[in-house]
């Protein structure tokens, strides 16, 4: 096997089942996965000849995993960690996040999420810090009415949903990646006659190709190698509710057909069954590509797509509400005051006008993560640019020149930290101090020793200044 396709995860579990079932799930994804039942044990493997190859780390949480985030992130600051954890201890988790740990996976654990953290892993060479996806999101359902939107694109999208929501037809949404497609199938379902029956999930691009029927459709005993059980199907678990497809241009044309007669017959054919099963299931679609465009390349059924587009719904990206980022921003951060482990943040005005500069190609998925990172970083009673530091270097590294209202939007200098106020005028030198000791602090974890060594500064020097602008060394 070529160097650059060997992909090692460490994993630090003591249970030999949850062992068994990560490497099952990270082999899936070409990852090879290597086990320490110690945070010593798993110092050795990243000092051995072993250790060049693992990418990331995934640890099973005890009372002691911050103290092993901040050792593994202390010796081997190029390794991305994880916690696997409970929707008890999320307040660990979190201390672990401020620690270093990237982010944390909810046990019992998701295939698709792990996936997404490997992968995360994988291109963390071009997306770093509050720019980088994370894999796990613990967010409540929305109503229709506790979505925040008010340009009129949004807003129409939102009315078409929330009419759509009494019908049984189905429903295709198409966005951008991160636009809140799931976030708008929850609503639906939740305001359906079908509210007090499942809504099952399912992303068809995460699940293999060879087992999207079996998946969907379920299977009898024996239909093929390995099925040793019978299984029922998402259609079967999802009979009497809603059944939400993500990414659903991504299944097979073959699968598609299945998919299609189901919905024109209301019955399911298990892949060995001699006979089929009605079922009763709202379909609810969703795609980050038009999906007319994939039929014009032949890689979507026109008669599927106007089937599954009984009512469609198109959700405008980030970069074209700008005019609800102030409120989304706000709305977002009350959410995450309610995560175990945070508090209520306000967010200045110079840091919204950081983020409204902001393309936001991750949309609001990214806007989520940028600002729960923030978050869990800052020590403050507020978010300035200072917790915003990759957000405010790429803004400056493309900005566009604009004018609005006579005002110029503040300028930022590389790194994250304001020189200028809106209307202009040289900030005080304290308050750009402050900013630069600040971005010094979260960029190297709160590593006192190490801010002081880049700041140029004894650390004696740094803990006088931290007291004299009233800064805490967490911040």
């Amino acid at each position: 096997m070529p160097r650059e396709t060997i992909r090692s995860l460490l994993l630090i579990d003591e249970d030999a089942g949850q062992r068994r079932l990560v490497s099952a799930i990270a082999a899936r994804a070409g990852w090879r996965t290597v086990v320490a039942d110690s945070s010593v044990a798993a110092l050795k493997v990243l000092k051995s000849p072993q250790g060049a190859t693992i990418e990331a780390v995934l640890i099973d949480q005890r009372e002691d995993t911050p103290i092993v985030v901040a050792e593994l992130r202390g010796a081997h600051p190029d390794k991305v960690v994880h916690v696997l954890t409970t929707l008890d201890d999320l307040a660990v988790a979190v201390e672990a996040m401020r620690q270093g740990a990237t982010d944390y996976l909810v046990k019992p654990i998701a295939p698709e999420r792990l996936m997404a953290a490997l992968d995360t892993a994988a291109n963390r060479d071009s997306i770093e810090g509050e720019l980088r996806p994370m894999a796990e999101k613990l967010w409540q359902p929305l109503s229709f009415d506790e979505i925040v939107g008010t340009v009129p694109a949004f807003r129409a999208a939102l009315a078409t949903a929330e009419r759509a929501a009494e019908s049984r037809v189905p429903v295709l949404i198409e966005g951008d990646r991160g636009t809140g497609k799931e976030m708008f199938a929850e609503a639906i379902h939740a305001a359906s006659p079908r509210a007090q029956r499942p809504l099952i999930v399912i992303d068809c691009g995460a699940v293999p190709a060879n087992v999207i029927d079996s998946t969907l459709f379920g299977h009898e005993q024996g239909a093929f190698a390995g099925a040793f059980d019978r299984k029922h199907g998402r259609f079967v678990e999802a009979d009497g509710g809603t059944l939400f497809l993500d990414d659903v241009a991504a299944l097979p044309l073959d699968t598609q057909a299945r998919l299609l007669a189901v919905l024109e017959s209301g019955r399911i054919w298990p892949l060995g069954a001699r006979g089929c099963r009605e079922v009763d299931v709202r379909v609810v679609a969703a795609s980050r590509v038009t999906l007319a465009e994939e039929v014009a390349q032949g890689r979507f059924r026109e008669d599927l797509l106007y089937r599954l587009a009984g009512v469609h719904v198109a959700l405008p990206p980030l970069r074209e509400r700008a005019a609800d980022l102030p409120a989304l921003a706000r709305h977002l951060l009350d959410r995450i005051a309610r995560q175990p482990g945070l508090r209520e943040l306000d967010i200045t005005d110079d840091a919204l006008a950081l983020l409204g500069a902001y393309d936001w190609p991750g949309n609001i998925r990214q806007l989520q993560n940028a600002l729960f990172r923030a978050a869990v970083l800052c020590d403050a009673p507020s978010l300035t640019t200072a917790d915003f530091p990759q957000i405010a270097q790429e803004s400056f590294s493309r900005r566009r020149p604009r004018v609005e209202s006579g005002h110029r939007m503040p300028s930022v200098a590389t790194g994250g930290v304001l020189l200028y106020t809106p209307e202009g005028h040289l900030r005080p030198l304290e308050d750009i101090e402050g900013d630069v000791i600040r971005l010094a602090i979260s960029h190297y974890r709160g590593r006192m020793s190490e801010v002081a060594r880049r700041l140029g500064i004894g650390r004696s020097t740094l803990y006088r200044k931290l007291g004299d602008l009233g800064i805490d060394s967490a911040a």
